[in-house]
């Protein structure tokens, strides 16, 4: 039986930042309609999207700027953003009303407590994690998100031959990711190592000039057995 009082590691710091005043009234007008409230209870992921398709699980979107843009090239796939970070959600709110996107949803709460208790076992097509914290101290390392439970925790609610897509510019990281993804019986990876950037996640441009001073940036596309 889940224990309501364990409190698990933090994956995050919860910094608010300052809200622009655009952001400010697209989280009060756009909550309300593209937003989903954490529960304890199983999500009906096709009644939150009102369809039946392909559902994507994104944890940590940041501003939403690569979300946004994800989303509007797969109009026939459905994303489930999970962000704690206000002026983030409301900067990702803003960008589904410009670019009149519907097949977003966003749930502003802890992620290891939304795939815990909001998701159900095999309901998922696809999970994407992009440049999480990288927690760089070693005494912090026990705080980054990848880690061989939290992961079966993700694969569980996968599909079988449904895709995880990690990204991150920390190469201890992307070692870490390779480690800990390689050792899930569940998965197999679709490279030799670390992936080419898949077609479907943008080139940001803090990305790119991070590229352009020599930094590295190390994808990893894996599936789940069938």
């Amino acid at each position: 039986m889940d224990n309501p009082h364990h409190r698990h590691i933090r994956s995050f710091v919860l910094r608010q930042g300052h809200f622009s005043d655009a952001q400010t009234r697209a989280m009060e007008e756009g909550m309300p309609r593209w937003g989903i409230e954490y529960r304890h209870q199983k999500l009906d992921l096709a009644a939150a999207f009102g369809r039946e398709a392909p559902k994507v699980l994104e944890i940590g979107f940041g501003m939403g700027g690569a979300t946004a843009e994800i989303a509007a090239a797969r109009p026939d796939t459905d994303f489930l953003g999970i962000e704690v970070h206000g002026p983030g959600v409301g900067n990702l709110l803003k960008l589904i009303d410009e670019k009149q996107l519907s097949n977003l949803r966003i749930v502003r709460h802890d992620a290891v407590e939304v795939v815990e208790h909001m998701l159900a076992e095999a309901s998922l097509d696809g999970f994407h994690l992009y440049f999480p914290d990288p927690w760089p101290k070693k005494r912090h390392h026990k705080r980054r998100l990848v880690q061989p439970d939290f992961l079966a925790r993700i694969v569980s609610r996968l599909k079988p031959g449904a895709y995880i897509h990690m990204a991150t510019d920390w190469e201890d990281y992307a070692l870490q990711m390779l480690e800990v993804l390689s050792a899930n019986p569940d998965l197999q990876n679709s490279a030799d190592g670390f992936a080419p950037r898949p077609d479907w996640r943008p080139l940001t441009k803090f990305e790119q000039r991070g590229l352009n001073l020599g930094h590295g940036v190390w994808d990893l596309v894996f599936r789940k057995r069938r």
